[in-house]
C-alpha cells in the first residue's frame, strides 16, 4: 500500500518515515458530468482459474486478464498510536472498524455497480490475521448503509462481501496484508508473515480461509502476504533457509493451502519489498521479483503460480520512499524518464511474464499502483501515465490501490483518502475516476480499456526447478502418498506430469519438464545400485550408475551430502526406446541450445537431455579426488506418435 516501506536507519537511529501529502478537500460531492464506463458487466469467464506460461486462463483455457482494485479496510486502518477509537488516529481518517471500507456510507449493489463502471473484472480483498479471530461484532455505524451486516464479527462481514463480489461475478483474490488489523507498512509488526505468530500459525490460518471459501469457485486466489520487508533487526531473505526466508515460507504455505483445503486457487507470491538500511553508503534496496530468476518456485499443483510486485512513484528501486530523515539519494521511479522506467520494471519484475520457456516464467501482477487525486507534481503525474502506458502495452495484469475511500471525514468535514479511485461523503455521494475533474480518469480509462490477448492461449511446455539446498522438495503428490522413499537423504521429486530433465553437478539443483510419459496408474521405483544397467549397456565406464529399470524414467534424485544416494523412477505409459547417449557435466556445462528452462543452477555445471529425449540414469563416481555429484545424465529418445 501507499505508506510502503519504512524502515530503521540502524538500531541507533530513529526510524526512517516517509511523509504523505495531507488529505486535500474533498472533490465537489456530485459531479456535474460523468464519463462514460469502461465496461458495463465482468465478461463472462468460468472457474477455476490456472496459468499457462505467462498468461492466466479460465477453465475453458481463455485468457483472464486481472484487471484489478484494492478494496482494502479488513486489513486494518489504525496507524498505531492514540486512541483507536479517534478516527483521527486512523490511515487518512478513515477508520474501518476492520472490514471494506466504505459499508457504513453506500449499499454493496451501489459500491459493486462503481466498480464495474471501472471496467474492473477482480478484487484483492486484504485481511488480517487479526481479523480470522476477532469475535466482537463490528459497531453498527461501521455497517449503516448495509443494515443487514449489523451485528456480525469483521469475519462475517468480511464473508458477505465475498458473496456480494463473487456473485457479481467478480473473482475475489484473498490477500494477507497484515497480521495485526493495523495499517501496513513500515515499523509496525507486520512486516513478516511471521512477526507477530509463527510460520505454521500463518499457514493454519491460510488453510482454514481457504477451506472457508473452499465451495465458492469465484474464489480464485490467495495472495500470501503484503510487501515482504525489513524489521529493526533483520532482513527478510529469498533462499538462505532460515527463519527469515520467504521463499520457502511461501512454497509451504502455498502446498499446504493446495493440498489441504483448495487445490483450485491460484498461489500469488509477492518478492521481497525491501532490504537493508536507508541510508547512503550503506546496502539497501527493493528486490522486487529479481531473485526469482536464480530461484522460483514449483508447487505441488503445477499451474497455479503467479508472482506480483507493487510500484509507487515516490519510491524506487533502491528509495524506500522516505523524506527527511531516512531519505537516499538514489532514484524514485518517478525520477525515470520512460524508458528508464520501463527498463527498471523489466529487471524488477516484468521479465518473470516476458521470457518464456524458463522455470521462472510466470504470470505477474502488478497488485498495487496508484498516485492521489490531488497530485499536482509534474513527476509524478508523469510517472503514473507512464506506468499505466507500461501496463497496458505489456498487456500485463494489474491491481491499483485503493479502490474505496472516503472523501469526507467522520465529522463531514473535507478528508478521506484522496488516493482513492472511488471516494464517498457521508451522504454516500461520489466522487473520483469515474467522474468529471479526476486528472487520473483518462491514463486509468486508456489502461482498463487497453487491448490485450484474449480467447484460447495453448499449453505450451513448462519448465520446473528444483532444489535441495536446505530440504526435501517433493512436488508430486503421487510421491507423497508413497511415503519417505529415501530416509535422512534430501530428494527432490518433479511435478506429476513431469520429468526430470537436468541436473547440476554441484549444489543440488534439478530441472523438470511437463510430460505426459508418465502411466496413468502411477507407481514409482527407487535405484540405490547398478541392477537394472543391462550386460553391456556400460554408459558411464568407471562410474556408479543408477539406470531405472526397462520402460521407466527419471522423476527424481537423492543426495547424502553431495554424492547420490538413488534415484526415483516411474512407469512410461507407452514403450520406451532402449538406446541413447550420455550427457556428461562433471568439467562443464552440457545443455541444449537455445537455453530451455533457463538457468536452474547458478553458478554450477549442469547438464540436461534435449527436449526431444528423456533421461533414464544418472552416474557418479566415488573415486579419490573426485566429488561424488551427479557426472552424468542417460539421455533416451523420447517415443514419437
Amino acid at each position: 500500500m501507499k505508506s510502503l516501506v519504512r524502515v530503521v536507519l540502524s538500531v541507533l537511529l530513529p526510524v526512517a518515515v516517509g511523509v504523505l501529502p495531507a488529505a486535500a478537500p474533498a472533490l465537489a460531492a456530485v459531479p456535474a458530468a460523468r464519463p462514460a464506463a469502461v465496461s458495463a458487466d465482468p465478461a463472462p469467464w468460468t472457474p477455476p482459474l490456472s496459468t499457462r506460461g505467462r498468461y492466466i486462463v479460465d477453465a475453458a483455457g481463455n485468457r483472464f486478464r486481472l484487471r484489478s482494485g484494492n478494496w482494502d479496510g479488513a486489513q486494518g486502518s489504525w496507524n498505531g498510536s492514540g486512541n483507536i477509537a479517534d478516527p483521527a488516529t486512523h490511515h487518512a481518517g478513515q477508520d474501518s472498524h476492520g472490514i471494506p471500507l466504505g459499508l457504513d456510507r453506500v449499499p454493496l449493489p451501489a459500491l459493486l455497480d462503481d466498480f464495474r463502471a471501472l471496467g474492473l473484472n477482480s478484487v484483492r480483498l486484504p485481511f488480517s490475521n487479526e481479523m480470522l479471530h476477532t469475535t466482537a461484532p463490528v459497531p453498527d455505524a461501521a455497517v449503516a448503509a448495509n443494515p443487514a451486516l449489523r451485528g456480525r464479527t469483521p469475519l462475517q462481514v468480511y464473508d458477505a462481501v465475498v458473496t456480494a463480489l463473487t456473485g457479481a461475478g467478480f473473482a475475489v483474490i484473498l490477500n494477507n496484508h497484515t497480521g495485526t488489523t493495523r495499517w501496513c507498512c513500515g515499523l509496525d509488526g507486520n512486516e513478516r508473515w511471521n512477526s507477530t505468530r509463527s510460520t505454521d500459525q500463518w499457514a493454519d490460518d491460510w488453510v482454514f480461509l481457504a477451506r472457508r471459501y473452499r465451495d465458492n469457485p469465484r474464489v480464485v486466489g490467495a495472495d500470501l502476504y503484503n510487501e515482504v520487508r525489513r524489521d529493526t533487526w533483520d532482513d527478510p531473505n529469498w533462499g538462505l533457509g532460515d527463519g527469515h526466508d520467504w521463499q520457502a515460507a511461501a512454497q509451504d504455505a502455498a502446498d499446504r493451502i493446495l493440498t489441504e483445503a483448495n487445490p483450485d486457487l491460484l498461489i500469488v507470491i509477492e518478492g521481497i519489498n525491501w532490504t537493508g538500511i536507508p541510508a547512503d553508503g550503506l546496502p539497501h534496496g527493493r528486490p522486487a521479483l529479481t531473485p526469482v530468476r536464480a530461484l522460483s518456485h514449483t508447487l505441488v499443483v503445477s499451474n497455479k503460480l503467479v508472482y506480483s510486485a507493487h510500484f509507487y512513484g515516490y519510491t524506487g528501486p533502491h528509495h524506500s520512499g522516505a523524506t527527511g530523515l531516512g531519505e537516499t539519494h538514489d532514484l524514485r521511479y518517478q525520477d525515470m524518464d520512460r524508458a528508464q522506467l520501463e527498463q527498471t520494471l523489466y529487471d524488477q519484475a516484468f521479465f518473470v511474464s516476458a521470457e518464456t520457456g524458463a522455470h521462472f516464467t510466470a504470470p505477474v501482477w502488478i497488485s498495487e499502483f496508484g498516485i492521489g487525486a490531488d497530485e499536482s507534481g509534474a513527476a509524478p503525474r508523469a510517472w503514473f501515465r507512464n506506468m499505466t502506458g507500461y501496463l497496458a502495452s505489456s498487456d500485463a495484469d494489474f491491481a491499483y490501490w485503493p479502490l474505496v475511500g472516503w472523501s469526507t471525514t467522520a465529522q463531514d468535514a473535507p478528508g478521506g483518502d484522496t488516493w482513492a479511485m472511488l471516494r464517498y461523503d457521508a451522504a454516500g455521494r461520489r466522487s473520483g475516476v469515474l467522474d468529471a475533474g479526476d486528472w487520473r480518469t483518462a491514463p486509468w480509462t486508456a489502461l482498463a480499456a487497453a487491448p490485450g490477448r484474449t480467447g484460447p492461449v495453448p499449453a505450451t511446455p513448462a519448465w520446473y526447478q528444483l532444489t535441495t539446498d536446505h530440504r526435501d522438495q517433493n512436488a508430486s503428490l503421487i510421491t507423497r502418498a508413497s511415503g519417505d522413499w529415501d530416509g535422512g537423504a534430501r530428494k527432490a521429486v518433479c511435478p506429476d506430469g513431469a520429468r526430470l530433465a537436468g541436473l547440476s553437478h554441484t549444489g543440488g539443483r534439478g530441472l523438470c519438464s511437463t510430460s505426459d510419459l508418465r502411466a496413468p496408474g502411477g507407481g514409482q521405483t527407487v535405484v540405490r545400485d547398478e541392477s537394472y544397467v543391462p550386460p553391456g549397456g556400460d554408459w558411464a565406464g568407471g562410474y556408479t550408475k543408477l539406470q531405472c529399470p526397462a520402460g521407466q524414467f527419471l522423476i527424481g534424485y537423492a543426495l547424502r551430502g553431495e554424492r547420490v544416494s538413488s534415484a526415483l523412477c516411474a512407469p512410461a505409459r507407452v514403450p520406451l526406446a532402449g538406446a541413447g547417449r550420455t550427457v556428461w557435466f562433471d568439467r562443464g556445462d552440457a545443455r541444449p541450445a537455445g537455453n530451455p528452462g533457463a538457468d536452474y543452477a547458478q553458478g554450477h555445471y549442469k547438464g540436461q537431455c534435449l527436449p526431444t529425449e528423456y533421461a533414464a540414469g544418472i552416474a557418479f563416481t566415488a573415486r579419490a579426488g573426485f566429488r561424488p555429484s551427479p557426472a552424468s545424465l542417460l539421455c533416451r529418445a523420447l517415443p514419437t506418435g
